[in-house]
Protein backbone atom coordinates (compact mmCIF):
# COMPACT_ATOMS: atom_id res chain seq x y z
CA UNK A 1 0.00 0.00 0.00
CA UNK A 2 1.44 3.28 -1.79
CA UNK A 3 1.15 5.23 1.98
CA UNK A 4 4.05 7.22 0.82
CA UNK A 5 4.21 10.22 -1.57
CA UNK A 6 5.42 7.28 -3.92
CA UNK A 7 2.14 7.74 -6.00
CA UNK A 8 3.38 11.48 -7.33
CA UNK A 9 6.10 9.86 -9.54
CA UNK A 10 3.75 7.48 -11.08
CA UNK A 11 1.47 10.39 -12.26
CA UNK A 12 -1.10 10.16 -9.17
CA UNK A 13 -1.16 13.30 -7.21
CA UNK A 14 -2.77 12.56 -4.22
CA UNK A 15 -5.50 15.03 -2.75
CA UNK A 16 -4.24 17.48 -0.48
CA UNK A 17 -7.22 17.10 1.91
CA UNK A 18 -6.16 13.33 1.91
CA UNK A 19 -3.02 13.30 3.41
CA UNK A 20 -2.51 14.06 7.19
CA UNK A 21 -1.04 17.24 7.74
CA UNK A 22 0.83 15.41 10.15
CA UNK A 23 3.29 12.97 8.04
CA UNK A 24 1.87 14.25 5.08
CA UNK A 25 0.93 10.66 3.92
CA UNK A 26 -2.39 9.53 2.55
CA UNK A 27 -4.97 8.87 5.99
CA UNK A 28 -5.50 5.02 6.62
CA UNK A 29 -7.60 5.23 9.86
CA UNK A 30 -8.69 9.53 9.94
CA UNK A 31 -9.82 10.55 12.95
CA UNK A 32 -11.11 14.19 14.30
CA UNK A 33 -9.61 15.75 17.54
CA UNK A 34 -11.85 18.49 19.53
CA UNK A 35 -10.46 21.70 17.63
CA UNK A 36 -12.48 20.19 14.22
CA UNK A 37 -8.64 19.48 13.02
CA UNK A 38 -8.53 15.64 11.04
CA UNK A 39 -5.47 13.66 11.75
CA UNK A 40 -4.09 9.61 10.75
CA UNK A 41 -4.75 8.05 14.18
CA UNK A 42 -1.54 6.63 14.61
CA UNK A 43 0.58 10.31 13.58
CA UNK A 44 -1.85 11.99 16.47
CA UNK A 45 -1.37 9.65 19.15
CA UNK A 46 2.30 9.53 18.94
CA UNK A 47 1.93 13.38 18.76
CA UNK A 48 0.27 12.93 21.96
CA UNK A 49 2.11 10.30 23.56
CA UNK A 50 5.57 12.72 22.78
CA UNK A 51 3.61 14.84 25.49
CA UNK A 52 2.14 17.65 23.01
CA UNK A 53 -1.07 18.84 24.32
CA UNK A 54 -1.60 21.24 21.32
CA UNK A 55 -3.49 20.79 17.54
CA UNK A 56 -0.46 20.28 15.34
CA UNK A 57 -2.48 22.56 12.65
CA UNK A 58 -4.26 25.07 14.59
CA UNK A 59 -1.54 25.30 17.91
CA UNK A 60 -5.11 25.36 19.84
CA UNK A 61 -5.00 23.34 23.23
CA UNK A 62 -6.41 20.25 23.14
CA UNK A 63 -8.91 20.26 26.24
CA UNK A 64 -9.82 16.59 25.15
CA UNK A 65 -7.77 14.02 23.85
CA UNK A 66 -10.85 11.96 22.79
CA UNK A 67 -10.49 10.83 19.25
CA UNK A 68 -13.34 10.36 16.68
CA UNK A 69 -13.48 8.20 13.71
CA UNK A 70 -14.12 10.30 10.46
CA UNK A 71 -15.65 7.45 8.45
CA UNK A 72 -16.84 10.31 5.99
CA UNK A 73 -13.36 11.04 4.89
CA UNK A 74 -12.19 7.13 5.05
CA UNK A 75 -14.49 5.95 2.62
CA UNK A 76 -13.94 8.88 0.27
CA UNK A 77 -10.10 7.58 0.71
CA UNK A 78 -11.05 4.30 0.15
CA UNK A 79 -12.79 4.82 -2.83
CA UNK A 80 -10.43 7.15 -4.72
CA UNK A 81 -8.08 4.15 -3.76
CA UNK A 82 -10.10 1.87 -5.95
CA UNK A 83 -10.53 4.52 -8.24
CA UNK A 84 -6.44 5.02 -8.93
CA UNK A 85 -5.99 1.32 -8.80
CA UNK A 86 -4.76 1.37 -12.04
CA UNK A 87 -1.60 3.71 -11.01
CA UNK A 88 -0.82 0.51 -8.37
CA UNK A 89 -2.70 2.72 -5.72
CA UNK A 90 -4.57 -0.26 -3.34
CA UNK A 91 -7.25 0.32 -0.96
CA UNK A 92 -6.96 0.96 2.50
CA UNK A 93 -8.81 -1.37 4.35
CA UNK A 94 -11.72 -0.39 6.87
CA UNK A 95 -9.78 -0.03 10.72
CA UNK A 96 -10.98 -1.58 13.37
CA UNK A 97 -11.62 0.50 16.16
CA UNK A 98 -10.11 0.31 19.14
CA UNK A 99 -11.51 -1.20 22.88
CA UNK A 100 -13.74 1.35 24.14
CA UNK A 101 -12.79 1.66 27.90
CA UNK A 102 -15.67 2.06 29.29
CA UNK A 103 -17.08 -1.54 27.56
CA UNK A 104 -13.92 -3.09 28.57
CA UNK A 105 -14.28 -2.33 32.94
CA UNK A 106 -17.96 -3.81 32.29
CA UNK A 107 -16.69 -6.81 30.69
CA UNK A 108 -13.87 -7.08 33.63
CA UNK A 109 -16.59 -6.49 36.07
CA UNK A 110 -18.64 -9.17 34.62
CA UNK A 111 -16.23 -11.50 34.57
CA UNK A 112 -14.69 -11.10 37.90
CA UNK A 113 -18.67 -10.98 38.99
CA UNK A 114 -18.36 -14.51 41.81
CA UNK A 115 -22.40 -13.98 41.34
CA UNK A 116 -22.39 -14.22 37.69
CA UNK A 117 -24.29 -17.05 35.25
CA UNK A 118 -21.34 -18.98 34.39
CA UNK A 119 -22.25 -18.45 30.57
CA UNK A 120 -22.17 -14.16 30.95
CA UNK A 121 -18.55 -14.77 32.67
CA UNK A 122 -16.69 -16.89 30.14
CA UNK A 123 -18.61 -14.56 26.83
CA UNK A 124 -17.13 -11.58 28.76
CA UNK A 125 -13.58 -13.51 28.99
CA UNK A 126 -13.81 -14.28 25.37
CA UNK A 127 -15.02 -11.10 23.93
CA UNK A 128 -11.78 -9.62 26.35
CA UNK A 129 -9.66 -12.31 24.36
CA UNK A 130 -10.73 -11.22 20.97
CA UNK A 131 -9.95 -7.49 21.82
CA UNK A 132 -6.67 -8.05 22.79
CA UNK A 133 -5.90 -10.04 20.29
CA UNK A 134 -6.69 -7.16 17.71
CA UNK A 135 -4.07 -4.83 18.58
CA UNK A 136 -1.41 -2.85 20.31
CA UNK A 137 -3.63 -0.30 21.34
CA UNK A 138 -6.85 -2.44 22.76
CA UNK A 139 -3.85 -4.28 24.47
CA UNK A 140 -2.93 -0.90 26.44
CA UNK A 141 -6.62 0.00 26.83
CA UNK A 142 -6.87 -3.72 28.54
CA UNK A 143 -3.73 -3.62 30.91
CA UNK A 144 -5.00 -0.03 31.82
CA UNK A 145 -7.53 -1.37 34.27
CA UNK A 146 -5.84 -3.34 36.53
CA UNK A 147 -6.61 -6.72 34.06
CA UNK A 148 -3.71 -8.62 34.57
CA UNK A 149 -3.98 -9.11 38.64
CA UNK A 150 -7.98 -9.65 38.15
CA UNK A 151 -7.21 -12.06 35.40
CA UNK A 152 -4.60 -13.75 37.51
CA UNK A 153 -7.12 -14.13 40.46
CA UNK A 154 -9.57 -15.70 38.02
CA UNK A 155 -6.84 -18.38 36.16
CA UNK A 156 -6.10 -19.48 40.14
CA UNK A 157 -9.28 -19.04 41.46
CA UNK A 158 -9.65 -23.05 42.33
CA UNK A 159 -6.92 -25.35 41.23
CA UNK A 160 -9.09 -28.08 42.24
CA UNK A 161 -11.47 -26.42 40.15
CA UNK A 162 -14.35 -28.29 38.10
CA UNK A 163 -15.06 -28.05 34.42
CA UNK A 164 -16.58 -24.74 34.42
CA UNK A 165 -14.37 -22.83 35.94
CA UNK A 166 -11.37 -24.72 34.57
CA UNK A 167 -12.97 -23.31 31.40
CA UNK A 168 -12.79 -19.30 32.98
CA UNK A 169 -9.23 -20.23 34.01
CA UNK A 170 -7.92 -21.41 30.59
CA UNK A 171 -9.63 -18.44 29.26
CA UNK A 172 -7.88 -16.12 31.04
CA UNK A 173 -4.54 -17.54 30.98
CA UNK A 174 -5.35 -17.40 26.86
CA UNK A 175 -5.58 -13.18 27.63
CA UNK A 176 -2.33 -13.46 30.07
CA UNK A 177 -0.31 -14.52 27.32
CA UNK A 178 -0.96 -11.76 25.12
CA UNK A 179 0.52 -9.49 28.36
CA UNK A 180 3.67 -8.77 30.15
CA UNK A 181 3.65 -8.79 33.79
CA UNK A 182 4.88 -6.90 36.23
CA UNK A 183 7.45 -8.42 38.65
CA UNK A 184 5.13 -8.50 41.85
CA UNK A 185 2.47 -10.06 39.05
CA UNK A 186 5.32 -12.74 38.35
CA UNK A 187 6.04 -13.69 41.73
CA UNK A 188 2.29 -13.94 42.65
CA UNK A 189 2.78 -17.26 40.46
CA UNK A 190 6.12 -18.21 41.52
CA UNK A 191 6.02 -18.30 45.13
CA UNK A 192 3.22 -20.50 45.17
CA UNK A 193 4.43 -24.20 44.41
CA UNK A 194 0.34 -25.14 43.60
CA UNK A 195 0.15 -22.53 41.09
CA UNK A 196 3.51 -23.15 39.48
CA UNK A 197 2.11 -27.22 39.37
CA UNK A 198 -1.13 -26.18 37.92
CA UNK A 199 0.77 -24.49 35.08
CA UNK A 200 2.74 -27.54 34.23
CA UNK A 201 -0.14 -29.57 34.60
CA UNK A 202 -1.52 -27.62 32.00
CA UNK A 203 1.47 -28.08 29.81
CA UNK A 204 -0.19 -32.15 28.98
CA UNK A 205 -3.72 -30.85 28.46
CA UNK A 206 -5.61 -32.44 25.80
CA UNK A 207 -6.14 -29.04 23.78
CA UNK A 208 -2.92 -27.69 22.20
CA UNK A 209 -4.04 -23.94 22.42
CA UNK A 210 -4.06 -24.56 26.43
CA UNK A 211 -0.74 -25.77 26.87
CA UNK A 212 0.85 -23.69 24.67
CA UNK A 213 -1.24 -20.16 26.75
CA UNK A 214 0.50 -21.87 29.85
CA UNK A 215 3.87 -22.30 28.34
CA UNK A 216 3.64 -18.99 27.19
CA UNK A 217 2.75 -17.76 31.07
CA UNK A 218 5.39 -19.55 32.07
CA UNK A 219 7.74 -17.69 30.25
CA UNK A 220 6.96 -14.60 30.87
CA UNK A 221 7.00 -15.32 34.61
CA UNK A 222 10.68 -16.37 34.14
CA UNK A 223 11.72 -14.05 32.44
CA UNK A 224 10.26 -11.33 34.50
CA UNK A 225 11.92 -12.57 37.88
CA UNK A 226 14.89 -10.77 39.70
CA UNK A 227 15.34 -13.80 42.14
CA UNK A 228 17.27 -16.68 41.09
CA UNK A 229 15.82 -18.84 43.32
CA UNK A 230 12.94 -18.75 42.23
CA UNK A 231 13.83 -19.17 38.48
CA UNK A 232 15.49 -22.55 39.44
CA UNK A 233 12.43 -23.49 41.79
CA UNK A 234 10.37 -23.18 38.43
CA UNK A 235 13.06 -24.93 36.20
CA UNK A 236 12.95 -27.71 39.15
CA UNK A 237 9.34 -28.39 38.77
CA UNK A 238 8.49 -31.92 37.87
CA UNK A 239 8.05 -32.63 34.20
CA UNK A 240 7.76 -29.04 33.37
CA UNK A 241 10.98 -29.54 30.36
CA UNK A 242 8.64 -32.64 29.26
CA UNK A 243 5.92 -30.43 28.93
CA UNK A 244 8.17 -27.56 27.08
CA UNK A 245 9.87 -30.48 24.71
CA UNK A 246 6.09 -32.04 23.92
CA UNK A 247 4.93 -28.23 22.53
CA UNK A 248 8.19 -28.29 20.46
CA UNK A 249 7.49 -31.22 19.01
CA UNK A 250 3.51 -31.10 18.66
CA UNK A 251 3.58 -33.14 15.28
CA UNK A 252 0.92 -30.58 13.48
CA UNK A 253 2.13 -27.44 12.08
CA UNK A 254 1.56 -24.83 14.55
CA UNK A 255 4.24 -21.70 14.24
CA UNK A 256 2.66 -20.50 17.11
CA UNK A 257 3.92 -23.76 19.68
CA UNK A 258 7.14 -23.71 18.08
CA UNK A 259 7.48 -20.08 18.73
CA UNK A 260 6.29 -20.01 22.89
CA UNK A 261 8.08 -23.43 23.31
CA UNK A 262 11.10 -22.14 21.84
CA UNK A 263 10.87 -19.10 24.20
CA UNK A 264 10.37 -21.24 27.24
CA UNK A 265 12.77 -23.80 26.86
CA UNK A 266 15.54 -20.59 26.13
CA UNK A 267 13.94 -18.99 29.59
CA UNK A 268 14.37 -22.26 31.36
CA UNK A 269 17.47 -23.22 29.89
CA UNK A 270 19.27 -19.82 31.44
CA UNK A 271 19.59 -21.66 34.96
CA UNK A 272 22.39 -23.56 34.79
CA UNK A 273 21.72 -26.02 37.93
CA UNK A 274 18.53 -27.74 36.17
CA UNK A 275 19.90 -27.93 31.86
CA UNK A 276 20.30 -31.46 32.48
CA UNK A 277 16.49 -32.33 32.76
CA UNK A 278 16.60 -30.60 29.25
CA UNK A 279 18.90 -32.58 27.90
CA UNK A 280 17.18 -35.66 29.55
CA UNK A 281 13.44 -34.32 28.44
CA UNK A 282 14.90 -34.55 24.88
CA UNK A 283 15.34 -31.20 24.29
CA UNK A 284 18.00 -32.11 22.39
CA UNK A 285 16.35 -34.11 19.88
CA UNK A 286 13.69 -31.27 19.44
CA UNK A 287 16.13 -28.58 18.90
CA UNK A 288 17.93 -30.16 16.05
CA UNK A 289 14.55 -31.70 14.34
CA UNK A 290 12.79 -28.16 14.36
CA UNK A 291 16.04 -26.02 13.63
CA UNK A 292 15.28 -25.18 10.09
CA UNK A 293 11.20 -24.40 11.45
CA UNK A 294 12.03 -21.32 13.42
CA UNK A 295 11.82 -18.29 12.22
CA UNK A 296 14.69 -15.87 12.27
CA UNK A 297 14.38 -14.68 16.03
CA UNK A 298 13.36 -17.88 17.14
CA UNK A 299 15.89 -19.57 15.33
CA UNK A 300 18.44 -17.35 17.43
CA UNK A 301 16.81 -18.36 20.74
CA UNK A 302 17.14 -22.15 19.28
CA UNK A 303 20.26 -21.88 18.77
CA UNK A 304 21.27 -19.88 22.17
CA UNK A 305 19.79 -23.15 23.38
CA UNK A 306 21.76 -25.17 22.16
CA UNK A 307 24.93 -23.55 23.01
CA UNK A 308 23.83 -23.38 26.70
CA UNK A 309 23.03 -27.28 27.17
CA UNK A 310 26.40 -27.70 25.06
CA UNK A 311 28.25 -26.40 28.07
CA UNK A 312 27.45 -29.13 30.32
CA UNK A 313 28.92 -32.58 29.74
CA UNK A 314 25.69 -34.74 29.22
CA UNK A 315 24.13 -32.31 26.36
CA UNK A 316 27.51 -32.36 24.71
CA UNK A 317 26.95 -36.44 24.45
CA UNK A 318 23.47 -36.07 23.69
CA UNK A 319 24.25 -32.95 20.30
CA UNK A 320 27.33 -35.29 19.33
CA UNK A 321 25.20 -38.67 19.11
CA UNK A 322 22.64 -36.67 16.63
CA UNK A 323 24.10 -36.84 13.42
CA UNK A 324 22.88 -33.43 11.79
CA UNK A 325 24.20 -31.41 14.30
CA UNK A 326 27.37 -31.08 13.50
CA UNK A 327 26.07 -30.23 9.74
CA UNK A 328 23.57 -27.84 10.89
CA UNK A 329 25.80 -25.94 13.03
CA UNK A 330 28.25 -25.23 10.23
CA UNK A 331 25.93 -24.70 7.59
CA UNK A 332 24.04 -21.57 9.87
CA UNK A 333 27.28 -20.16 10.63
CA UNK A 334 27.07 -16.32 8.30
CA UNK A 335 23.53 -17.53 7.38
CA UNK A 336 20.76 -16.18 9.51
CA UNK A 337 22.20 -13.68 11.89
CA UNK A 338 25.18 -12.62 13.74
CA UNK A 339 23.70 -13.68 16.81
CA UNK A 340 23.16 -17.20 15.17
CA UNK A 341 26.39 -16.79 13.97
CA UNK A 342 27.64 -16.32 17.34
CA UNK A 343 25.64 -18.88 18.96
CA UNK A 344 26.52 -21.77 16.42
CA UNK A 345 30.66 -21.26 16.76
CA UNK A 346 30.13 -21.11 20.30
CA UNK A 347 28.46 -24.33 20.14
CA UNK A 348 30.63 -26.57 18.02
CA UNK A 349 33.26 -24.70 20.32
CA UNK A 350 32.61 -26.59 23.23
CA UNK A 351 31.12 -29.94 21.01
CA UNK A 352 34.74 -30.28 19.58
CA UNK A 353 36.62 -29.34 22.80
CA UNK A 354 35.30 -32.29 24.43
CA UNK A 355 35.43 -34.98 21.13
CA UNK A 356 38.43 -35.14 18.44
CA UNK A 357 35.51 -37.40 16.38
CA UNK A 358 33.52 -34.27 16.38
CA UNK A 359 36.22 -32.51 15.21
CA UNK A 360 36.94 -34.34 12.23
CA UNK A 361 33.27 -34.26 11.31
CA UNK A 362 33.29 -30.12 11.83
CA UNK A 363 36.42 -30.25 9.49
CA UNK A 364 34.54 -32.74 6.80
CA UNK A 365 31.49 -30.37 7.16
CA UNK A 366 33.61 -27.46 5.80
CA UNK A 367 33.54 -25.63 9.01
CA UNK A 368 37.54 -24.56 8.51
CA UNK A 369 36.62 -22.09 5.44
CA UNK A 370 33.24 -20.95 7.24
CA UNK A 371 35.63 -19.94 10.13
CA UNK A 372 37.90 -18.33 8.29
CA UNK A 373 35.36 -16.06 6.44
CA UNK A 374 34.01 -15.52 9.90
CA UNK A 375 36.83 -13.49 11.07
CA UNK A 376 36.88 -10.92 8.38
CA UNK A 377 33.71 -10.62 8.33
CA UNK A 378 31.80 -7.67 10.22
CA UNK A 379 30.02 -9.99 12.88
CA UNK A 380 30.04 -9.43 16.76
CA UNK A 381 33.45 -9.44 18.40
CA UNK A 382 32.27 -12.26 20.27
CA UNK A 383 31.93 -14.48 17.42
CA UNK A 384 35.46 -13.74 15.87
CA UNK A 385 36.96 -14.73 19.40
CA UNK A 386 35.07 -18.23 19.02
CA UNK A 387 35.68 -18.58 15.74
CA UNK A 388 39.71 -17.75 16.36
CA UNK A 389 39.15 -20.34 19.62
CA UNK A 390 38.23 -23.52 17.32
CA UNK A 391 40.18 -22.48 14.48
CA UNK A 392 43.37 -23.28 17.20
CA UNK A 393 41.59 -26.18 18.27
CA UNK A 394 41.08 -27.17 14.88
CA UNK A 395 44.80 -26.63 13.60
CA UNK A 396 45.34 -30.78 13.88
CA UNK A 397 42.68 -31.53 12.33
CA UNK A 398 43.40 -28.89 8.76
CA UNK A 399 43.87 -30.80 5.49
CA UNK A 400 46.75 -30.17 3.84
CA UNK A 401 45.46 -28.48 0.86
CA UNK A 402 43.75 -26.32 3.08
CA UNK A 403 46.62 -24.88 4.95
CA UNK A 404 48.09 -24.49 1.42
CA UNK A 405 45.75 -22.43 0.20
CA UNK A 406 44.87 -20.45 3.55
CA UNK A 407 46.95 -17.24 1.90
CA UNK A 408 43.35 -17.11 -0.34
CA UNK A 409 41.67 -15.43 2.87
CA UNK A 410 44.34 -12.90 3.71
CA UNK A 411 43.95 -14.02 7.33
CA UNK A 412 47.65 -13.51 8.58
CA UNK A 413 46.00 -14.00 12.32
CA UNK A 414 45.17 -16.79 11.42
CA UNK A 415 48.33 -18.32 9.91
CA UNK A 416 49.95 -19.48 13.38
CA UNK A 417 47.48 -21.84 13.74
Amino acid sequence: MPVSLEPLDVGVQIPYHFRCPISLELMRDPVTVCTGQTYDRTSIESWVATGNTTCPVTRSPLTDFTLIPNHTLRRLIQEWCVANRSFGVERIPTPKQPADPTMVRNLLNQASSGSAPFSLRLSALRRLRGLARDSDKNRSVIAANNTREILLAIAFSDLDSNSNSSELSHESLAILSLFSLSEPECMFVAADSDRIGYLVNLLFHSSIDVRVNSAALIEIVVAGLRSPDLRAQISNAHEIFEGIVGILTFPLAYPRALKIGIKALFALCLVKQHRHKAVEAGAVEALIDRLAEFEKCDSERALASVELLCRIPSGCVAFAAHSLTVPLLVKIILKISDRATEYAAGALLSLCSASELTQREAVAAGVLTKLLLLVQSDCTERAKRKAQMLLKLLRDSWPEDSIANSDDFACSDIVPF
